[in-house]
């Protein structure tokens, strides 16, 4: 049995390198919908910039998982 060693290096870092990427990403979501209750809790007003953080960076992360299910399961190729 040969293992291609390089390979699969390869395919740990790119493993490795995306799950922190998603977790930094989940947790600037998570930031930013922080931001938006506290500014209703400070102003009575809703922050456009936490929402739009929140949002943006929660469809990236739908994205990234849904790409992955996509390059998992055989009956989407």
């Amino acid at each position: 049995m040969h293992l291609d060693w390089t390979a699969l290096g390869e395919v740990a870092t790119v493993s490795v390198g995306v799950t922190v990427a998603v977790v930094i990403v989940f947790a600037l979501g998570v930031l930013g919908l922080a931001r938006l209750e506290g500014a209703r809790a400070q102003q009575g007003v809703t922050s456009a910039l936490g929402l739009g953080q929140a949002t943006l960076c929660f469809l990236a992360c739908a994205a990234v998982v849904a790409y992955g299910i996509y390059l998992i399961a055989p009956q989407f190729h």
